[in-house]
């Protein structure tokens, strides 16, 4: 006796369905080279004024931003190591900025408007990932 699988029920609940394979990476890829794209931008506008006073709106789009890269991600693969590439890169990007260059230039300096971009570019992110992976959306 044969039984029959329903495409319903062989996967879990979120899951992307299969795509083409050789589209997954080209993907994969494209949004590791947007978390770059963008952290140059958010670099680049972190020190925006609003009159007087220091208005770094880049920091708190870096979340958002971040938050949509690992969404695509999730949405062509299972595995939560995959799903944290964009954020690697864009973590590798974050200390290549902030360290001095050839010159001497730097382009994130000591400031809280740093700090405030790593942690709003890495927490909401790194707990989309932990709340998926606990629901049971990433395989372990």
């Amino acid at each position: 006796m044969r039984a029959t699988v329903n495409e319903h029920t062989s996967r879990a609940y979120g899951a992307p369905e299969p795509g083409p394979v050789l589209l997954g990476p080209v993907i994969i890829a494209v949004l590791v080279l947007d978390a770059l794209i963008t952290l140059a931008l958010e670099v680049l506008y972190l020190p925006t004024y609003l009159g007087t006073v220091a208005f770094p709106l880049s920091a708190v789009l870096a979340g958002v931003v971040n938050v949509l890269l690992v969404m695509g991600v999730r949405s062509v693969t299972h595995r939560v190591g995959v799903a944290l590439l964009p954020l690697g890169a864009w973590t590798f990007g974050f200390l290549a900025c902030s360290v001095t260059g050839p010159g001497g230039d730097i382009m994130l300096g000591s400031d809280w408007r740093t700090l405030l971009l790593l942690f709003c570019g890495l927490a909401p992110p790194l707990l989309y990932l932990y709340f998926c992976t606990n629901a049971g959306l990433f395989s372990r």
